[in-house]
């Protein structure tokens, strides 16, 4: 595999399985993981053929790897990126990119002073539904958009807080964020995606059913340039689990989507201004209801060489210079909407965005 693009792995809680795809991706090759829990990396050493390293620094020294797969703790992403960006390695990590503005634009700026590529694997954008989402919206199949709103009512038990290696690190205001950077980001990453760039937010958040530094709920509103606004609640306090679901309401139609798939997507028919009936179901003076009409998503765009995976992303950026689906200033843009989410909550006031 002479031509293969050639990785290292940091973190085998959710990046073992980043590993593995590293050997069944065409162009990719596995060649060292790395992780502090020793059991768990000779458990990978053995599975995937590869060597467990447990000194970050030794990974990073050797010539043989291409890219780093960070897939730390939410508040290590960072630093670690750094580190390798520092050592000329290509790096790709887990969502959220941090949960601190500043360190996202240090990462940012080494990335580009070395002209090396930073990725944040955003899953949710190697769904072609997605992009065929975002290409409705943008193309205004549903009108100028009025209105969004994100609820993403997720339940975790304060075992999962407690667990983790280190132990509890998802419960620590250093190392992990709440509800909104560690469960939400998916969806807050696709809101923003869809509707463009956000001007300010004003939100709230609390904790109310586990012992630990972050938030299990928050509710915000998000303006954005267009001048649409977006609600965004999310918990991890809701039993029974009711996964997350997104609906975007334009002048002239919605799209709702739950948990990765469309479940309305409808715009009204074209008014024919010389009809005169009404249906009798209607009351005269709300006006005659127009038709509606059943969007098709394969109507609309989704890339043809769209990468199955982040791992694939990488690949193709790396050895055919390909841009990836979310880079490091794309990927900043949810922490710093989360970011102003908890100011906001701190001053009860409006935050604006830069």
């Amino acid at each position: 595999m002479s031509d293969a693009v050639r990785f290292g792995i940091v973190g085998l809680g959710m990046g073992r399985g980043k590993a593995q795809a590293c050997t069944t991706t065409p162009g990719a090759e596995l060649v060292a993981v790395c992780d502090i829990w020793e059991e768990r990396g000779r458990d990978v050493e053995k599975e995937l053929g590869v060597p467990w390293i447990e000194d970050y620094d030794e990974m990073l020294a050797r010539d043989d790897i291409d890219v780093i797969g960070v897939w730390t703790p939410s508040g290590l992403h960072c630093p670690f990126a750094l580190r390798a960006l520092e050592a000329g390695k290509h790096v790709c990590m887990t969502k959220p990119m941090d949960i601190r503005v500043d360190i996202c634009d240090a990462a940012i700026q080494a990335a580009e002073q070395r002209g090396l590529v930073l990725a944040v694997d955003f899953e949710s954008r190697y769904n072609p539904v997605n992009h065929q989402i975002r290409d409705a919206i943008q193309s205004g199949a549903i009108g100028d958009v009025i209105f969004g709103d994100l609820r993403m009512k997720w339940y975790r038990t304060q075992d999962y807080y407690d667990s983790g290696m280190p132990e509890g690190w998802r419960s620590r205001l250093e190392t992990e964020g709440g509800s909104l950077a560690n469960q939400a980001v998916h969806y807050l990453d696709l809101l923003q995606w869809w509707l463009g760039s956000v001007t300010r937010v004003i939100g709230n958040r609390g904790t109310y059913a586990h012992d630990i530094e972050t938030e299990d709920a928050s509710l915000s509103m998000l303006e954005f340039a267009s001048g649409a606004r977006a609600m965004v609640l999310t918990t991890t306090c809701s039993f029974p689990d009711l996964g997350s679901a997104i609906e975007i309401s334009g002048t002239n139609g919605t799209i709702a989507w739950k948990d990765q798939q469309i479940t309305t997507f409808a715009a009204a028919a074209p008014q024919d201004a010389g009809a005169a009936d009404e249906p009798e179901y209607v009351r005269p003076e709300y006006g005659a209801r127009p038709d509606e009409v059943k969007l098709n998503p394969e109507d609309f765009k989704s890339p043809a060489d769209l990468p199955g995976n982040i791992i694939e992303d990488m690949v193709a950026a790396v050895r055919d210079g390909k841009p990836v689906q979310c880079d490091g200033r794309e990927g900043r843009k949810t922490v710093a909407i989360i970011e102003a989410v908890y100011q906001s909550s701190e001053t009860g006031q409006w935050v604006n965005l830069g």
